[in-house]
């Protein structure tokens, strides 16, 4: 697992906070909602992604298919 991964989580989870934030206080709660649920979507992809490259390796490893 690289570190890049967990800095680009984090990175994603810092800009959905601001902009939800900056939503909030414009009275903007709706797309805030939205903006945040955009955000996990990103996180669950990145983190979907890296879960599939651990199956392959433990296939590949334990040679299963």
């Amino acid at each position: 697992m690289d570190i890049d991964i967990i800095f680009k989580i984090a990175a994603v989870g810092i800009i959905v906070t601001i902009v939800c934030q900056i939503l909030k206080k414009s009275d903007r709660e709706d797309i805030a909602t939205i903006v945040s649920l955009a955000g996990l979507i990103i996180v669950l992809t990145v983190v979907l992604d890296m879960v599939a490259d651990l199956f392959g390796s433990i296939r590949s490893i334990f040679d299963l298919f």
